[in-house]
């Protein structure tokens, strides 16, 4: 069997206007690379698409730096050693590491952590054990704060950060309200998931149907949405609610402020009459020392089989751009995995 020499890669090849379109990515091929010192070459298996990839799309303020016209997309990855020039690692060791959107990945060794080899699916690396866990584990914990008999509302309920946070704040004695795109997916986080209710927000009464399922009102609102969800959150949220917020899909493709009302005045009278918490946060920037006592727990829930998990894997890296689009439209259901290669140990 001939030794692979070329990578394949999807670049990004324009910034897009509002939402991306498949003429931002451009797929090229490169030579394969060889480890220097300290480094390791990777050969990817499986690619995790997250929404804050929009942001790192254009060029605008954020909290990292944009993807330069050109560069590969960056993405976590889950991969194999196929190459190492460090002491650390050997070829056929099974890692999870900032790959990006391609086949192989050159990268420091010091960057890289090791999975476990006999791990049964290491695609959870990138999902309910990974960022996305992480994500919604310290966010609702450490912010939101969850109490035994409170309501906790969150929104993209059956995605990898949603489904996990309703699933800790049941485990915590909560209430739980979630919110979802569609009559499948409100179905499988009831009965599935567990949650106590969960309203479609394509509903045209959403607002009145959110009231009616939280009668006593919000006190843990676990923010990844924004637009007109959080409007009808915003009336709802009882003294001293809490905020936790981690995304806002709803407006990374914006080119603009939204129209209608200016709301910021409706928004800080809230916070400040009713002593709301709002926070946001990044998770490995801010909690990036406690990933091991969140992999502790969470391992452990999910070998008990009390926290569940949902994804949605794609073969191809060729494929990789039309489903990152699609997953800003919401047409993914559980957490969004590209699988780019068998999973061989031999490479």
């Amino acid at each position: 069997m001939s030794t692979p020499t070329i990578n394949r890669q999807v670049t990004l090849a324009s910034r897009p206007v509002g939402a991306p379109v498949a003429a931002n990515f451009k797929t090229v091929e490169t030579p394969i690379p060889t480890p220097g010192e300290g480094q390791v070459l990777l050969r990817n298996i499986y690619l995790s698409l997250d929404p804050y990839m929009r942001g790192r799309m254009s060029d605008g303020p954020s909290y990292a730096a944009p993807v330069g016209i050109g560069e590969v997309m960056g993405a976590g990855t889950v991969a194999r050693v196929q190459e190492s020039n460090h002491p650390d690692y050997a070829a056929g060791d099974l890692v999870l590491a900032q790959g990006g959107w391609q086949e192989y990945a050159l990268v420091d060794a010091k960057a890289v952590n090791r999975l476990d080899l006999d791990m049964q699916q290491p695609s959870l690396a990138l999902g309910v054990l990974g960022m996305p866990g992480f994500t919604a584990y310290m966010g609702l914990l450490d912010i939101g704060q969850p109490k035994a008999g409170e309501t906790v509302v969150v929104a993209a309920a059956s995605g990898a950060v949603g489904s996990v946070v309703g699933q800790i704040a049941k485990l915590k004695g909560c209430r739980i309200v979630g919110i979802a795109g569609g009559p499948e997916k409100c179905r499988y986080v009831i009965e599935e998931l567990g949650f106590d209710d969960c309203i479609d927000h394509r509903a045209d009464d959403f607002p009145q149907l959110l009231k009616a399922a939280c009668s006593d009102g919000i006190d843990v609102y676990y923010e990844n949405v924004g637009g007109a969800v959080f409007d009808a959150v915003l009336p709802l949220l009882n003294a001293k609610a809490r905020i936790p917020l981690c995304g806002l899909i709803a407006h990374y493709n914006d080119t603009e402020l939204p129209p209608g009302p200016d709301r910021l005045g409706l928004l800080t009278r809230t916070l400040l009459s009713k002593r709301i918490r709002m926070q946001g946060f990044i998770i490995f920037d801010d909690y990036g020392d406690r990933y091991g006592e969140f992999l502790a727990e969470m391992g452990d829930w999910v070998r008990a089989g009390k926290i569940k998990f949902r994804e949605d894997i794609v073969d191809g890296l060729e494929n990789a751009p039309k489903a990152f689009i699609g997953m800003l439209e919401g047409d993914n259901f559980g957490k969004l995995v590209v699988r780019i290669a068998p999973d061989t140990a031999s490479g």
